[in-house]
């Protein structure tokens, strides 16, 4: 069983997103970026978005990604999820780590067409990059232990926890595997 505290309070993830949604409002004024396409990447990246989509009154409407089927972890081959194209979308996620996840996503933004350019958004940014994608912005910062990952749980309150897995455990990806 794992073990799990509360890493971030609800009253303090919801400053970091609005401190988040200042910070991408600012980046897309300096940018000149008039109409980005905001993006959740399911689950957490959609609770995310939504709150930040509100706070940055964006006109188009939020695309959600299920990028289960472009996961390169992914056993399963399944039907591509629909999305609406844009020339500046903005992906926002939960937590990076491996940086696995956003790799997918781009995958699927390039499914579409090659947009003009990328900006991606994180509440947390950890230590544990397997692919070289950092993100525009980051809410948190945040190096942990082996053996302890982030979890974004939620959508009403949204708490960032801290799960510690059983020694001899690792966590890739969101799911946990014994090492080889």
């Amino acid at each position: 069983m794992n073990n799990t505290d509360v890493w971030k309070t609800t009253s303090e993830v919801e400053a970091c997103i609005r401190g988040l949604g200042n910070d991408l409002a600012t980046l897309l004024r300096v940018r000149r970026i008039a109409e980005p396409l905001m993006i959740g990447v399911h689950t957490g990246g959609v609770w995310v978005a939504q709150r930040l989509h509100d706070q940055i009154v964006l006109t188009d409407p939020l695309g959600q990604f299920d990028i289960s089927f472009y996961r390169d972890d992914f056993a399963r081959i399944g039907i591509h999820p629909q999305v609406r194209p844009s020339w500046i979308p903005v992906p926002v996620d939960d937590v990076l780590q491996t940086g696995r996840t956003i790799r997918a996503a781009l995958n699927i933004l390039f499914d579409y067409g090659r947009p003009a350019s990328v900006l991606l958004v994180t509440l947390a940014e950890r230590d544990g990059r397997e692919l070289p994608i950092e993100p525009n912005l980051a809410g948190l910062r945040v190096r942990l232990e082996p053996g302890q990952q982030l979890k974004l749980t939620g959508p009403d309150p949204l708490q960032l926890v801290l799960v510690r897995l059983p020694p001899g455990r690792s966590e890739t990806n969101g799911s946990v595997v014994s090492p080889p």
